[in-house]
């Protein structure tokens, strides 16, 4: 495929359109424009997800179960995703302790409806 071909007026401009939208994962040009995170797929994501969560479910365990005088044990670290800052601070106990989730009057309504 020549893309001088749009230019040349052999090839419409939705075709073009559909072409580039369904470019593979592995091209190029999505690989210049989302970096590393082309890597990974949705099952990819949603299995560093899982990892993530049986690490944490695995630490409170250990941790409720440990003798009182136990030095206490480390956080689990996630699963590094491509494309995620490598800076951010990373999640802990804390943070999950702190967030509040406060409904609005729809979601109430759908939970007791």
């Amino acid at each position: 495929m020549d893309l001088l071909d749009w230019h040349r007026g052999r090839l419409s401009s939705r075709r073009l359109a559909v072409l580039v939208r369904r470019l593979p994962r592995d091209s190029a040009t999505l690989r210049e424009l989302h970096g590393e995170a082309t890597d990974w797929s949705v099952t990819d994501h949603l299995l560093a997800a899982v990892v993530d969560q049986l690490a944490e479910a695995n630490w409170m365990f250990a941790t409720v179960h440990r003798d009182e005088d136990a030095e206490p044990l480390e956080y689990p670290r996630p699963v590094p995703r491509p494309g995620a800052e490598r800076a951010a601070p990373e999640p802990g106990p804390e943070a999950a302790a702190t967030e509040v989730h406060n409904p609005g009057p729809a979601e109430l309504a759908r939970f007791f409806n």
